[in-house]
């Protein structure tokens, strides 16, 4: 059954085009994110099927790999149900245990959540009588904080803080961010504003107490004074919160 579910997912992760194939995942998660307080034994995640079919869903978490094998991931968290069938129009409560293994006190320690839906073998009277025909499993995957207890400052305030600087390396032109505060920054949207123009950066995020690069598409040279970012950082119930910052010379 481990290695079914293998080859699912990376027809989930692989998989272009079909002649006769489902459109789109019939399972969703009810969040964009999840944030783990230290102070919790467990937290709940509900996902609810949204189709007219039965699917067979397997749920896991990774540490940043999407391509890591589920039966070779090591987490400090059970989740239970791991595998159930959601019928069409219903949802199922997940679990999501910690263990108590050792984690970072002083910033986050961000994992995957994977939320795999397997649909059903079509019948040979929906597949229009064609022997062509491609199973697609769909796989959603969404960030989990854990979030330590007595962290200093709010997390809501930590993209104001990012310093923001444009460097030179063997990649071109990168605008990179500075994070000093203990908690992840999550952007939605990222643009550098120079000489009149505004530059595409796209999404991204900035781990804590450390640094992260960004590809500038367009950027030919160093930014004009006055140049600045802005940025859609994404809160912890999935919002986006516009803001901008000068970038230092």
């Amino acid at each position: 059954m481990k290695r079914v579910l293998r080859n699912l997912m990376t027809v989930a992760v692989a998989a272009t085009c079909a002649w006769a194939v489902q459109s789109q995942a019939s399972v969703v998660i009810g969040a964009t994110r999840v944030v783990f307080p230290s102070t919790e034994r467990e937290v709940t995640v509900r996902v609810n099927n949204v189709g007219t079919t039965p699917s067979l869903v397997q749920t896991w978490l990774d540490t940043g790999d999407a391509g890591a094998s589920p039966d070779k991931i090591d987490v400090p968290f059970t989740l239970t149900p791991a595998m159930f069938r959601l019928d069409p129009g219903k949802g199922q409560t997940m679990r999501m245990i910690y263990t108590q293994a050792p984690l970072a006190t002083d910033k986050e320690t961000m994992f995957w959540l994977n939320v795999l839906e397997i649909p059903p073998k079509p019948k040979a009277e929906d597949a229009g009588g064609t022997p062509n025909q491609l199973q697609l499993a769909f796989r959603s995957r969404i960030k989990v904080f854990f979030r330590p207890q007595g962290l200093p400052g709010r997390p809501d305030e930590a993209p104001a803080q990012v310093k923001w600087q444009v460097v030179h390396n063997a990649d071109g032109y990168q605008l990179k961010a500075t994070n000093p505060t203990p908690y992840f920054v999550n952007l939605g949207s990222l643009e550098l504003v120079t000489g009149g123009k505004t530059l595409d950066v796209g999404p991204g995020y900035v781990r804590p107490n450390d640094s992260a690069e960004f590809a500038v598409p367009g950027l030919k040279g160093s930014p004009q004074a006055g140049a600045q970012v802005q940025f859609r950082a994404i809160n912890d119930f999935g919002a986006g919160v516009r803001g901008d910052a000068a970038v230092a010379n």
